[in-house]
């Protein structure tokens, strides 16, 4: 990639096309290690699961607002008003303006209540908010969300922390297609190849946890995604070449020709 080329996320500019979780890591220790090595510049953090007033060791203590964009998210939240209240809360706390926006509509699939997101989305956006939201890889709702100020949008590849990749490769595309803003693939990336996959598919980034938390290895694990997300947009700016029926030799006829006659 280019020194040019740059991630835009509201008035954000960002090198990395990773962004990177801090749940589920086995130590504070070992997130510290996977993020440096990740080189993401845009980190997420669950409001609801922040140590706010520091009385304790915090997440907050590994992650260093100096290196690091911080980007307060709203898991856990099953109403457009819950994850107002909680995106409010982590501005009023100095977290950031920007907020990765959950409304989940079921326990089970913690799939998106995407009726609940565009609402809330409308109100942070009133409110001074760089909304990110977490959304269905429905292309009509992407548009949506655009359309009421969004930043990005933020479709799921599978649902939330199932390592599934991306399960609809079409409806991706459609979405991709559809919106002027940037495209963060979220949830349900297991392994780097499917981070590739995403990136190759013109996707403008991709945002993960699990896979690199939940890894046997997440130091090792974070390095790959970061030299998959690199490989994967180096292979969209360059153009895959066309898929074909029929095999197509690599060394045509009129070359063949052209060595003989050396000969």
């Amino acid at each position: 990639m280019s020194s040019q080329d740059i991630l835009k996320i509201g008035s954000y500019s960002l090198k990395s096309r990773l962004i990177v979780g801090t749940g589920k890591y086995p130590t504070f220790q070992i997130m510290e290690k996977a993020l440096e090595i990740s080189g993401a510049e845009m980190v997420t953090v669950a409001v609801r699961r922040v140590n706010l007033d520091r009385s304790k060791e915090s997440l907050l203590d590994f992650v260093d607002p100096k290196k690091y964009i911080l980007l307060p998210n709203t898991a856990g939240c099953y109403t457009a008003e819950e994850a107002v209240r909680v995106a409010r809360l982590g501005r009023a706390a100095g977290l950031s303006n920007l907020v990765k926006l959950e409304v989940i509509g079921d326990e089970v699939t913690l799939m998106p209540d995407v009726l609940g997101l565009l609402e809330a989305t409308k109100i942070l956006v009133k409110e001074g908010f760089v909304v990110m939201p977490y959304t269905t890889d429905d292309p009509i709702m992407a548009k949506r969300l655009e359309d009421a100020g969004a930043a990005c949008v933020m479709p799921l590849a599978a649902p939330i922390g199932s390592g599934q990749g991306i399960q609809n490769l079409l409806n991706l595309q459609l979405l991709i297609e559809k919106v002027k803003i940037s495209v963060i693939v979220d949830a349900g990336v297991g392994t780097a190849s499917d981070a590739a996959i995403a990136m190759e598919l013109g996707a403008d980034g991709v945002l993960m946890n699990t896979a690199i938390a939940g890894a046997k290895d997440p130091v090792k694990m974070a390095e790959a995604m970061k030299l998959a997300v690199h490989a994967g947009r180096l292979a969209f700016e360059a153009g895959r070449i066309e898929k074909k029926m029929h095999a197509n030799a690599s060394s045509p006829a009129a070359d063949k020709a052209t060595a003989h006659a050396i000969e």
